[in-house]
């Protein structure tokens, strides 16, 4: 074994490769049975009220409904993202195991932004109607 590696099994890579072929063979044929949610063509001359995000980005559109300074939390959360892989670098592990202990702070972390992110998506997204008012 080299130094940093570890063994690994073909029989793993085997049940990978049979994984991601059946998850692509699934939404293929998704792909052929579900319709697309799309809108009629653009006209420039009408916007749509309200005007939405793309599903992903509407955790943000949602942010900056409330207030414009939203947006620099947005950026660095991105930011803290980006730098995580090097925020718990105190040892290397020896195997690897989900939420070890080490790095509870960086998984609880992770875990609350994911769920606050998911909740806002949400809100914007079935909860928004005409001029971004709320409606329940």
């Amino acid at each position: 074994m080299k130094n940093g590696y570890l063994k690994s099994s073909p029989a793993f890579f085997r049940l990978i490769k049979r994984s991601a072929l059946a998850g692509g063979l699934l939404l293929l044929l998704l792909a052929a049975l579900l319709p697309a949610p799309l809108q009629e063509p653009a006209n420039p001359a009408v916007t749509p009220n309200p005007a939405r995000s793309a599903w992903f980005l509407l955790w943000i559109q949602e942010l900056v409904s409330w207030t414009k300074l939203t947006v620099y939390p947005a950026l660095l959360l991105g930011l803290l993202f980006l730098l995580l892989p090097w925020l718990p670098a105190k040892r290397r592990p020896h195997r690897a195991r989900w939420f070890p202990r080490e790095q509870r702070g960086v998984n609880l972390m992770t875990i609350f932004f994911m769920i606050l992110i998911t909740a806002l998506t949400v809100v914007a997204a079935f909860f928004r109607g005409a001029d971004w008012q709320l409606r329940f």
